[in-house]
């Protein structure tokens, strides 16, 4: 078998799921992902952004995301994350927030505001639990009733795919087993299976891509560019804590200059004081002269 390129690369992730003539394999893995989450199927799907022949591996808008429509008029957005560029749960809010905001034209009520729905499928581990498909809704904390169903996030944690969680019966399991990345191993346990149509559709793009010589060459110069962009973000987030802790560092060396000073003065009014006191000055000159709480010398007084 030819070595199958990672259809976790979003490039890949496109061809085999943002192109018009796989509507089919698009609409198949939705209705697992909505399935196990418990919510209703879909009969339709509309690509909003499919995938273009000009599409290139450095232009993240066009090649980033799968942005569709359901029959209804729901939007749903599909993203794959390689790498952890961290602040995901706060990006993803804010690319849901400009979706459903979006779709308001002048004049329009609010009433028109359709459902958005966004879909993560990262390759790194985020969320505190061992879930590998977790779902948020807005709903109240302790009646659990919902505020609103316009708000879907799910977030696919590929790495929790292990041999532990692994139902080969799960429809959006053996999907995610796709996605994990094909070895020999798991294509056979795919096939042994009897892969669903669009599955199988799937598995047969992917080998059709792996051996074109143009759409490897993308693959590659997609992957260069991605883990340029990682190691980019790391080596400055490295060279912030790096900087954040000289910085900190020097700050404590300035902070402990100033509360030796503060701590110095104090001892010498401290001692002030109490020569002062040995000389049977009265506690309100003593008060006037150093600066002192009638409290603070009450207290130097009976250290005497």
């Amino acid at each position: 078998m030819t070595e199958l390129l990672d259809p976790k690369n979003d490039y890949v992730f496109k061809r085999i799921f943002g192109s018009e003539e796989n509507k089919d394999v698009l609409l198949a893995f939705l209705n697992h992902t909505f399935k196990n989450a418990g919510e209703s199927l879909l009969t339709e799907i509309v690509l909003i952004n499919p995938y273009l022949d000009k599409d290139t591996p450095r232009d993240k808008q066009s090649i980033l995301d799968i942005r569709a429509k359901t029959d209804q008029g729901e939007l749903i957005n599909v993203e794959m994350q390689l790498f952890n560029q961290y602040d995901l749960e706060k990006r993803t809010l804010f690319y849901w927030g400009k979706q459903y905001s979006g779709q308001l034209l002048e004049g329009q009520r609010y009433s028109q505001l359709k459902k958005c729905v966004a879909i993560n499928i990262v390759n790194f581990k985020m969320l505190a639990n061992d879930q590998y498909h977790n779902v948020f809704h807005l709903r109240e904390d302790h009646t659990n009733i919902p505020l609103t169903d316009v708000i879907e996030i799910h977030f696919m944690e590929i790495p929790k795919l292990n041999d532990a969680n692994i139902q080969m019966k799960d429809g959006l399991v053996r999907w995610l087993l796709f996605l994990k990345g094909m070895t020999k191993s798991s294509w056979e346990a795919l096939m042994m299976h009897e892969p669903e149509p669009a599955l199988k559709k799937a598995m047969s793009v992917l080998e059709f891509l792996s051996q074109d010589e143009q759409a490897r060459q993308r693959y590659i110069d997609r992957q260069k560019f991605l883990w340029d962009e990682a190691s980019m973000i790391e080596g400055a987030r490295e060279e912030g804590l790096k900087k954040g802790m000289e910085e900190g560092i020097q700050k404590g060396i300035e902070e402990g200059i100033k509360e030796g000073i503060k701590e110095g003065e104090a001892e010498s009014k401290r001692k002030i004081a109490l020569n002062m006191l040995t000389l049977g000055l009265d506690h309100e000159t003593i008060v006037k002269a150093t600066g002192l709480t009638s409290a603070e010398l009450k207290a130097i007084q009976e250290e005497k």
